[in-house]
């Protein structure tokens, strides 16, 4: 008898086991299932833009400390650090929503600079690509009744708005005050203190 009672008792513990495996593979099956593919391949590009933003931002840093330019080296910096979090949001809620984050080759970012000027115009140019990626993205969430994503990008949204707001009103000073020494030192100076 207790023989038969062993056997129950695996026998028990055996499909409480595999009912729990196999509701365990559904779930993951299913938050994996979240995201559809063609919204994680644009969540994945946009993850690497940003990643390259970071990159460039920093390169734009390096490239104004080199020149003298402070407050424009602290202000790049703020903001490649700022891109790295842009990144990373991205990257946690595509894991989170059962997707794979794929980090790919990421370009090197220019170098080399003629001016300052030159130096901000090419991130507010920057910038309004990222802008036109995160609407494309947005887009595709919408085609794709993906609300959930939809929402989320919203904070993105939001934030170029900002983004393509501050660098065009730095390019408006430079317009204001000209580009002689005097103008530049000010600007620079300003930099210092923008986010």
């Amino acid at each position: 008898m207790t023989y038969t009672k062993i056997n129950v008792a695996i026998l028990i513990w055996v499909v409480i086991i595999t009912t729990i495996d196999i509701f365990y593979f559904n779930f993951l099956q299913g938050k994996r299932k979240m995201l559809n593919q063609a919204i994680t391949t644009k969540l994945n590009e946009q993850i690497n833009l940003e990643f390259f933003s970071s990159n460039t931002y920093l390169q734009m840093s390096a490239w104004c400390s080199n020149k003298g330019y402070e407050g424009a080296a602290a202000f790049f910096l703020r903001h490649a650090d700022e891109e790295m979090e842009h990144m990373q949001k991205l990257f946690d809620y595509v894991s989170e929503t059962g997707g794979l984050p794929l980090l790919g080759k990421i370009e090197a970012p220019r170098t080399e600079y003629a001016t300052l000027r030159e130096v901000l115009e090419v991130a507010f140019e920057h910038e309004k690509h990222v802008t036109a990626k995160i609407n494309e993205l947005v887009e595709v969430t919408f085609a794709n009744k993906d609300y959930s994503t939809f929402n989320f990008l919203q904070w993105y949204v939001a934030e170029q708005h900002e983004e393509e707001t501050l660098f065009g009103s730095v390019i408006d000073k430079f317009d204001i005050l000209g580009n002689d020494g005097k103008a530049i030192y000010l600007i620079d100076k300003e930099l210092l203190t923008l986010e």
